[in-house]
């Protein structure tokens, strides 16, 4: 009996780590580690748990790579019943250098000495603003869609849009940047706060649809890279915590 609740636990803990880690996002692609299938292994021995990791290209930017090891110990950490936490990247690089810096709560900066230490903070925020604006673009296509874009588009708000994954994304897209989310308050907003004129909406949605393609056509790139890199049977193996 006590060896069956040991497992339970582990098992219960392990299913916990794989929810945390759907949170972490590649902050260039703003898709979630898991769903890319960038984690391989979570495993759990005596609450103590590690976690493997993988990138599609072994040069893939080490401020990146950091972001995902460092959000990913860090949303692990959280985890109730959690001791310590490892976090290990493979096939990079600066795997060890990340590693190392991550499990030493060193930093970026004292990973690679002579980065800027805003460095990392910015480049996620400007990530996060690219997701934002991809995410408005969706939402405003399935508007269009559905003819709700005229005669008056900067009337309409967020409460407008009608449920489902499109407004919840934006929803959790607005909120990262620090935008409203109240139902009331105004769709077409830019990653700044303010409302789009009705002059520069044209152009704003032209752009916008342009972050959105770039944005799906590298997560495209990087699914066919990671499949070349590792074969198309890699998938995590979630222990059927899916």
């Amino acid at each position: 009996m006590a060896t069956e609740h040991a497992y339970a636990t582990v098992t219960t803990i392990e299913r916990k780590v794989w929810a945390a880690l759907d949170a972490v996002q590649d902050p260039e692609l703003a898709e979630s580690i898991t769903a890319l299938r960038f984690v391989t292994e979570v495993r759990v021995v005596e609450g103590d748990v590690t976690i493997r990791l993988r990138l599609p290209a072994y040069f893939c930017a080490p401020n990146f790579a950091y972001l995902m090891v460092a959000d990913a110990h860090d949303v692990a950490a959280a985890v109730p019943e959690t001791g310590t936490v490892r976090v290990i990247l493979e096939d990079h690089f600066a795997a060890d250098q990340i590693n190392a810096g991550v499990e030493r709560a060193t930093g970026f900066t004292g990973s690679f000495p002579g980065e800027a230490a805003e460095e990392l903070d910015e480049l996620r925020k400007t990530f996060q603003r690219k997701a934002y604006i991809a995410a408005l673009e969706r939402v405003v296509r399935r508007l269009s869609a559905a003819g709700r874009m005229e005669p008056a588009p900067l009337l309409l708000t967020l409460g407008d849009v009608p449920e489902g994954v499109e407004r919840t994304s934006l929803e959790r897209r607005r909120a990262a940047i620090g935008l409203d989310t109240a139902p009331e308050s105004s769709l077409l907003v830019g990653d700044d706060g303010i409302p789009v004129k009705s002059g520069d909406l044209a152009l704003r949605l032209s752009y916008a649809r342009a972050v959105r393609v770039s944005i799906e056509g590298n997560a495209h790139l990087c699914r066919g890279l990671l499949a070349t890199r590792y074969g198309d049977d890699s998938a995590s193996a979630r222990n059927g915590a899916a």
